[in-house]
């Protein structure tokens, strides 16, 4: 459905440290890099894309009331690591890992900031041993 999705940035360095180790965790890589962007994908380079960058616009970068990607996780695991990541690089928690059943019932999610204030989360949609 998607080509890529955009986050602004106002560090471009601190937002690759941060992205480069958080996306990691779910086999992300950052795969092309411009003086004022970022681009992160699989391994192989398909889409979609992630990417990060100052504003065309050269205002500010600020992050959207509502606007979030989730990333798909393997594996309830990589969710872990995704959340521990993200706060070990100076994110802010905006929701442990855990299970949503109000979404259904095998969701296993974690929602983080990124230093910039942009909203992230990435999610587990397979059923675990004993759910």
């Amino acid at each position: 459905m998607f080509s890529h999705v955009t986050a602004g940035t106002n560090d471009i360095e601190r937002a690759r440290a941060f992205y480069d180790a958080v996306l990691g965790t779910l086999g992300y890589v950052r795969r092309w890099n411009f003086p004022a962007s970022s681009g992160y994908a699989a391994k192989d380079g398909t889409r979609p894309q992630y990417w990060i960058l100052k504003p065309f616009d050269e205002n500010p970068a600020r992050a959207g009331n509502g606007a979030m990607p989730g990333f798909l996780a393997p594996d309830r695991a990589a969710v872990d690591a995704f959340y521990r990541a993200a706060l070990a690089h100076g994110g802010r928690d905006e929701g442990p890992p855990g299970l949503r059943p109000h979404y259904h019932p095998h969701y296993y999610g974690a929602y983080v900031r990124d230093p910039d204030g942009n909203k992230l989360c990435a999610c587990c949609h397979q059923a675990y041993p004993g759910d």
